[in-house]
């Protein structure tokens, strides 16, 4: 399933980039993935297959009027080829390949209380200016870190929380016994 999501993903990528309709064809994809997430009976007609594939690009046609034309022809060939079960996968990925395109970082920072936003905006600035990249950053509390932080930088992961250093300590004292 992950080859034919990373196949279709490339492809309607590709198409909408030479087209310079990347950011649009991202948020339909986006918005349609979404609703189909959020309503079971839309998940029903058009991953079922007791419903033809001439029926599911009707409703299709409804359901994403006006869209960028790529990515309605996208979609029917998805359900003429019975492929919309990985739509979700084929998102995912198109998402993971706009935002190398864009040089955007995704940044987690975790804290133990809530963090003054200049401080959480300071900390975005010096990872943009480090990584050369846009940085998105999201901050988030975590009661059980104690103290400190853990900054999330992609898929590399900075732990300064005072329950990491605790662990270290841990296990260097109960190695010397």
């Amino acid at each position: 399933m992950e080859e034919i999501a990373r196949t279709y993903s490339e492809s309607l990528f590709a198409v909408a980039r030479d087209k310079g309709t990347l950011d649009a064809v991202r948020e339909e994809l986006g918005a349609f993935t979404d609703a189909l997430d959020e309503n079971r009976d839309m998940q029903i007609f058009f991953f079922s297959p007791y419903f033809s594939s001439a029926e599911k690009a009707e409703g299709l046609a409804r359901a994403v009027e006006g869209a960028d034309p790529e990515l309605v022809n996208f979609l029917e060939l998805l359900i003429e080829k019975h492929r919309m079960p990985v739509l979700f996968r084929i998102r995912r990925q198109f998402e993971e390949r706009w935002a190398e395109e864009n040089r955007l970082l995704d940044v987690t920072l975790t804290s133990a209380v809530q963090l003054d936003p200049e401080v959480v905006e300071k900390v975005g600035a010096e990872v943009e200016r480090q990584t050369g990249r846009r940085v998105e950053l999201t901050s988030e509390v975590d009661g059980d870190l104690l103290g400190g932080l853990v900054l999330r930088v992609g898929n590399m992961v900075l732990d300064a929380s005072v329950r990491s250093k605790l662990e270290r300590m841990r296990r260097e004292i109960a190695s010397a016994a």
